[in-house]
């Protein structure tokens, strides 16, 4: 099941929150390895990693990736700003509470 927020300005911190992005990557060895590596050395812990075709163009694929954070924390911001050098393209769906 998946579900979808929409609102009209971005959720605050709870200290338990989770944040989504979208974003691509060429199509060359080690290009998954090298997304992972800013939220390993910021401390930033994945609880999803999901690949679909691109729409675009053959073989290009777009990731959805969900990590522990918030956009505005520290680490997170930093693990965000070291990856977005690294990709293609990269949208930050947004941050919202965790479910516990």
């Amino acid at each position: 099941t998946r579900f979808l927020v929409l609102s009209q300005k971005p959720a605050e911190r709870t200290g338990k929150d989770k944040t989504s992005i979208m974003l691509s990557v060429k199509d060359k060895v080690g290009a998954l390895y090298e997304l992972l590596r800013p939220f390993a050395s910021s401390g930033v812990n994945l609880t999803k990693i999901e690949s679909r075709p691109s729409r675009r163009k053959a073989w290009e694929y777009i990731f959805f990736i969900d990590c522990e954070g918030h956009v505005d924390e520290d680490r997170v911001k930093k693990a965000l700003t070291e990856l977005k050098s690294r990709c293609l393209f990269l949208k930050i769906l947004g941050s919202y509470p965790a479910h516990s």
